[in-house]
């Protein structure tokens, strides 16, 4: 039986961190060298930087006109012009060096030429008038710019103009970056069933240039012990750092921590971090090698925290700490007391506070990074937190756009991607921030004032009338219900239907994918259900639930599931047949004080936009029916 891995741990972050650099505080010391000032921008000073030259060199023309001396103008104006002959005075270009006698310079558009080459002045001329005098913006020996400060093209200037051609800066660390794994395969290669297409070197070599590092990533190498350790001993010798990513957990085949132990010392394996517990912290010869978990989320998160901390100290980086803010959490967040967990969240403001809604917590939900304005951390020993509680969030994002969106949680719909792609490009500044949790948990954010929108389509099974009733039933304030569109709800199934599903009443006995509670499209499957008088416990899979439509869509189109119920739009992206079952509602509910927000009139606005209708048309099983009629329900202003 092969050899598992046991030897992970749970170190606490911080803990980790700090034991780690210590470690490499007797042995990182960063390497200077000479650059061009022109090429450093980005760069990082080792020592302040000091002018060689006064600028101006010498006392300048401010102006175009004439140099003069400011006592021989004394007592000029209209009624008593003064009038200087040729030897009175000398004509300067702004630039042009003033020197003595002249001590003052009179404006081009001041000076009255004569016939004779004199010249008639209307007003007297201050001494030093429009003369820059010599140091007046540089003096030498003045320092320019601080050790450890980032090079802005602002400085280059300065720089330059105070004589600095040669500047002393922090070499760029090299950064060696291995990939591996017997799954992974290169971007640009069709994968096969099991194959992994390999993407998280590519985010490190980005990380590593934006922090200031050369990186150099090698091709990947598959699960062979010997492979791996050879090319990670050449690449110590060579590089300043070196990551690995994958083979850091407790798989038979992670062998990085049996290598870096023979190569070198492990200090750390395994932070409690989540996601992210397998990572490795070790010195090989005086240099840092990192081992990063291969799901994506946790291998960027480690990065962060370990990786980043000691590109800082190469390259002489002060640490960029993110914005924190203040946030409720819209929905609930159970966490373990074993981990330092970090949740990726989208932020918005609604009614004066910010609201956080958790996106996916998975490891390998690389998108929910894309997505993400920040992420909330639950700390290490908590159990996590209630819907409502505040938390403090890292902000991906300016507050200023924060502030300047419309905050959407409900129903998952396409179409919603349309909005969010169009709106800042119809409406310069403004946002979309959408998250997909079903019509009821979508209400249930706008009652407790965490959105500005909640898509919803709730059909009620006593009346048969979408949204209405349950808006009536759910709140007491006046909501404004704004019809969306009519779309086309039906079982998605594999190409061909190759089990002659037809409804419904074919669903006992095939392998279904639902959707979770609460969400519109599990309320119709229940109804319909119902009214076939079929057991939902005799379809297998009902318990089995995704978030989304695209999401049941791909598990059908894997082959994972052969039937789930979403819309039509969906079943067309992923190639998949499409059995009707019936046309609904898809609405917008928002609360009648928001109805005047910019962000909110701006979405209402693009729901009206030829561009926007023909992009929704194309997805098909859409129709605008109704689109952008409003419906008060409980009051509210019908004007």
């Amino acid at each position: 039986m092969a050899k598992r891995n046991l030897y992970l741990k749970n170190t606490p972050a911080d803990e980790a961190q700090a034991v780690y650099m210590q470690a490499l505080d007797q042995i990182l010391v960063p390497a200077a060298e000479q650059v061009p000032v022109p090429e450093s921008l980005g760069r990082i000073t080792v020592h302040a930087v000091s002018a060689k030259y006064c600028s101006p060199l010498y006392n300048a023309a401010a102006m175009d006109g004439i140099a003069v001396t400011a006592s021989r103008t004394e007592g000029a104006s209209e009624r008593t012009p003064v009038i200087l002959s040729p030897d009175e005075f000398i004509t300067v270009d702004t630039g042009d060096p003033v020197r003595d006698p002249w001590d003052a310079v009179v404006m081009a558009e001041d000076v009255t030429e004569l016939p004779d080459g004199s010249v008639r002045l209307m007003a007297a001329a201050a001494p030093w008038q429009h003369v820059r005098p010599i140091g007046e913006d540089i003096v030498q020996g003045e320092m320019l710019v601080p050790g450890h400060h980032r090079i802005r093209p602002v400085d280059i200037g300065v720089l330059l103009a105070g004589g600095v051609t040669k500047i002393g800066v922090f070499k760029k660390p090299k950064v060696a970056i291995f990939p591996t794994g017997t799954e992974i395969i290169e971007p640009g290669t069709e994968p096969k069933d099991g194959d992994i297409i390999e993407s998280n070197s590519r985010v490190f070599e980005a990380m590593v240039r934006e922090a200031g590092g050369d990186p150099e990533r090698f091709a990947p190498i598959p699960d062979d012990y010997n492979r791996i350790r050879n090319a990670v001993d050449r690449a110590v010798d060579d590089h300043d750092l070196v990551i690995i990513n994958a083979g850091s957990s407790a798989g038979t085949e992670d062998y990085t921590v049996h290598i870096l132990r023979e190569l070198g010392e492990v200090l750390i394996h395994g932070v409690a971090v989540k996601p992210g517990k397998p990572v490795i912290l070790a010195v090989v010869r005086g240099k840092p090698v990192i081992g990063l978990p291969g799901y994506p989320v946790s291998a960027w998160i480690n990065f962060r925290n370990f990786v980043t901390p000691v590109l800082d100290r190469l390259t002489g980086r002060t640490a960029q700490e993110l914005p924190k803010v203040q946030a409720v959490v819209s929905k609930r967040l159970v966490s373990s007391l074993k981990y330092r967990e970090y949740v990726r969240v989208k932020v918005g403001e609604v009614g004066g506070k910010l609201v956080a809604s958790p996106l996916a917590r998975g490891a390998g939900a690389a998108m929910s990074l894309v997505r993400a304005d920040g992420f909330c951390v639950i700390p290490q020993n908590s159990e996590g937190v209630e819907a409502g509680d505040p938390v403090e969030v890292d902000l991906f994002r300016s507050l200023d756009e924060i502030r300047r969106t419309a905050v959407i949680i409900g129903s998952h719909d396409l179409i919603l991607d349309i909005v969010a792609d169009m709106m800042p490009q119809r409406f310069p500044g403004y946002f979309i921030s959408s998250t997909h949790v079903g019509s009821l948990g979508g209400l249930m954010a706008l009652r407790r004032g965490e959105a500005h929108i909640t898509p919803t389509h709730l059909l009620d099974p006593e009346t048969g009338v979408y949204n209405i009733p349950t808006l009536k039933k759910l709140f007491s304030e006046p909501i404004a219900l704004v019809k969306g569109l009519d779309r086309i709800q039906g079982i998605m199934v594999q190409k061909g239907n190759p089990l002659g599903i037809r409804g419904v009443e074919d669903l006992p006995g095939v392998r279904y994918v639902n959707r979770q509670r609460g969400a519109g499209t599990r309320v119709l499957l229940d109804y319909r259900l119902q009214q076939a008088g079929i057991d939902p416990e005799s379809i297998r899979g009902y318990d089995r639930e995704v978030t989304t439509h695209m999401a049941v869509a791909a598990q059908v189109a894997s082959g994972a599931a052969d039937a789930g119920m979403g819309i039509e739009s969906a079943a067309r992206a992923m190639h998949l047949d499409f059995v009707e079952v019936g046309p609904e509602e898809y609405d917008f509910a928002i609360p009648v004080r928001f109805l005047k927000l910019p962000q909110v009139q701006d979405f209402l606005q693009l729901l009206h936009d030829p561009e926007f209708r023909k992009r929704v048309l194309a997805l098909g099983g859409y129709a605008f029916r109704q689109t952008g009629k409003i419906i008060y329900v409980n009051g509210g202003d019908q004007s």
